[in-house]
């Protein structure tokens, strides 16, 4: 991704966790690191990409449908995005880098003071059926966590590292730690690279 032979052809995430977290791995760093002279030394890295022309934009759900379209050679993607596109475009392919990426889940919660507690905990034992939570993962096409509604998925689709990665894979990964006591730090770095001419 920050290859000079794929000049204006690099979609970034606008995702100060995700475009930091992945160049931060590159650099040998944990993804969570509170680490000024890491964190610069990633504001250098994005900065010398983006001066080099390399990064075509910077932008988060319409990566999918540009990849898609061919509108660039490679893009920073989330998982389920890359399934999806890769539905559509035989010529696409997604990797998790040597270095690593971070592992994400989703998650239903019912906010303390809800007004309907109930309901909304009915709505998640709904959404938590297997044949309903097969047919969640058949739209949105990111891993289930249910174990019936993975039963209930074909031998194919399960082999699919794109959406069921391996565990040397998840192994080479991170989770992504709350960062708000240092996210001025962060907010800085990031203020650096977007600004960047």
């Amino acid at each position: 991704m920050w290859d000079p032979d794929y000049k204006d052809s690099v979609f970034m995430m606008d995702s100060i966790r995700d475009t930091m977290g992945i160049t931060l791995k590159m650099l040998g760093y944990s993804m969570n690191t509170r680490d000024k002279d890491a964190l610069e030394a990633v504001k250098d890295k994005l900065i010398e990409q983006k001066k080099a022309g390399i990064v075509k934009a910077y932008q988060v759900d319409e990566t999918k449908d540009k990849m898609i379209a061919g509108e660039a050679a490679m893009g920073l993607m989330w998982s389920g995005d890359a399934a999806y596109a890769m539905g559509y475009n035989e010529d696409l392919a997604y990797v998790v880098p040597d270095e690593g990426s971070n592992v994400w889940v989703d998650a239903m919660c019912v906010p303390k003071g809800a007004k309907n507690k109930t309901n909304a905990e009915k709505f998640i034992d709904f959404m938590s059926r297997p044949d309903i939570a097969l047919m969640n993962f058949e739209e949105i096409w990111y891993c289930t966590p249910n174990q019936g509604a993975i039963d209930l998925i074909d031998e194919e689709t399960k082999a699919d590292e794109t959406i069921f990665p391996t565990q040397e894979t998840i192994d080479r990964c991170e989770f992504f730690f709350d960062i708000s006591q240092d996210i001025q730090l962060y907010n800085r770095i990031w203020l650096a690279v977007k600004s960047a001419r």
